[in-house]
């Protein structure tokens, strides 16, 4: 494995394209750690620090994708979601509006009219994101930050109206160094923004496990040692939820090949992920229960009532998440899943399933395998999603401590790493050098 990194810097293409990449992700740190005009950072983190920031609102997520960002409030603090959200919301409607079923199947100039109405959503997302957190900083009691002094220093219109500008900007910039990276550099740019975002707050992660620790609380060497662990069997278990596929033998029926006869019958074989939805599940079933908890605050009797069942990390906020997450996970796959489509392209293809009539039969037993790896597939998901906040419950470990322990960091990170790692892969062994992976598996030096 260590000969893979040094032969990546052995090829001159697969060098420019690491220290490009290098390059505009240190461009990205840099815009979402620039402070908004008018807006008091300082206090604004102390602000943060006060509120116990980690409690599983729609605030730590976006500040989580932004990198800490959110917390200075930054030029770049909507970060790269606003382009993801767009993206999803574009896939969402596919099956609903047919014209961009049809854009996308029209080739290149299809597929640039499709980007360019992804842009223009994310564009509207910006703005309205950009209002409405402008709109907090000039009332940040409504979202729970509580402080003497004012975070932005002339509220106004003129505040509102120029931050906006300057978030929508700051957003969109970001979006274009994604996709200039996933053109010109490695791997997909807006995967490898989110997850150099999320690591970026790792260190701030440890300082405080080392605080804890050193305060000789509750941390002691042996709650660290069970968390280092802990960490590398839940990153062995991502990786294999990952990772996981079933795969379903085709075979292609002999075809006439002109006037050299038959041609053989191929046997390949039809990839079913165990985890399909990937990470948007716990993006849903997270960012819908953040919601309630911050329209609640603004009626105090209600909220006294319904608040604790979406007080982030208690038993009943955990079995609500929990169903959540499956019904997500089932929602994804049935909307972006069409077993009648792979049927249909089989048949004409002269494929089929061993033991499987083609046509119905085939879309029906695809459907039902299907359902059956999304069940197992969605209860991991959901297990993993879960265990930092018992960690956090059960351990007395800090939330910004227990998110590297599993849900949407840890699978971000884990799935982005192995993509990126891939297509590195495939340009070490274009060149006849041994790469990192081999059928899954880390090579080793001799393989």
């Amino acid at each position: 494995m260590l000969s893979a990194y040094a032969n990546c810097w052995k090829i001159p293409e697969l060098r420019k394209k690491l220290l490009f990449t290098a390059g505009l992700v240190a461009l990205c740190r840099l815009t979402e750690n620039i402070p908004c005009p008018g807006v008091n950072a300082d206090v604004l983190a102390q602000l943060f620090r006060k509120a116990n920031q980690g409690t599983g609102g729609v605030l730590d997520m976006f500040n989580l994708f932004s990198g800490g960002g959110l917390e200075q409030f930054a030029v770049g603090a909507l970060g790269i979601m606003p382009y993801i959200s767009a993206s999803i919301i574009m896939q969402l409607m596919m099956p609903v509006i047919p014209a961009l079923e049809k854009m996308v199947r029209e080739g290149e100039s299809g597929r640039q009219r499709y980007n360019q109405l992804t842009r223009y959503v994310t564009v509207l997302i910006c703005i309205i994101q950009g209002g409405i957190f402008a709109s907090a900083m000039m009332r940040p009691e409504a979202l729970g930050l509580q402080g003497a002094e004012r975070v932005v220093m002339n509220p106004g219109p003129a505040f509102l109206v120029s931050t906006v500008i300057t978030l929508t900007a700051g957003a969109m910039f970001i979006m274009w160094l994604g996709e200039v990276i996933t053109e010109r550099g490695i791997g997909n740019g807006a995967s490898i923004i989110i997850t150099v975002n999320i690591v970026a707050r790792l260190p701030q992660s440890l300082e405080s496990l080392w605080k804890l620790w050193r305060a000789g609380g509750e941390i002691t060497i042996i709650h660290v040692l069970i968390m280092v662990a802990m960490f590398f069997i839940v990153c062995g278990a991502t990786v294999a939820l990952t990772q996981g596929q079933r795969k379903i033998p085709i075979r292609y029926a002999r075809r006439t090949a002109g006037r050299s006869g038959v041609a053989a019958g191929t046997t390949s074989y039809l990839p079913l992920r165990v985890n399909y939805s990937g990470v948007m599940p716990i993006i849903f079933a997270g960012a819908i229960l953040s919601l309630p908890g911050m329209v609640l605050r603004l009626l105090p009797s209600v909220n006294a009532v319904v608040g604790p069942w979406f007080a982030y990390g208690n038993y009943r906020y955990m079995v609500v998440y929990a169903a959540m997450i499956l019904i997500f996970s089932f929602f994804w796959v049935a909307n972006q899943f069409n077993p009648i489509q792979i049927a249909d392209d089989l048949q004409k293809r002269g494929g089929y399933i061993p033991g499987i009539r083609p046509g119905q039969p085939t879309a029906e037993f695809l459907d039902n395998t299907m359902t059956r790896i999304t069940f197992a597939g969605a209860l991991f998901l959901t297990i993993l999603a879960l265990l930092p906040m018992v960690l956090a419950r059960r351990m007395n470990i800090p939330p910004l401590i227990a998110q590297f322990f599993g849900g949407t960091s840890l699978l971000i990170i884990v799935g982005v790493t192995l993509d990126t790692m891939r297509q590195i892969e495939t340009h070490l062994l274009s060149h006849h050098y041994d790469g990192f992976l081999k059928k899954g598996h880390l090579r080793s030096r001799r393989g």
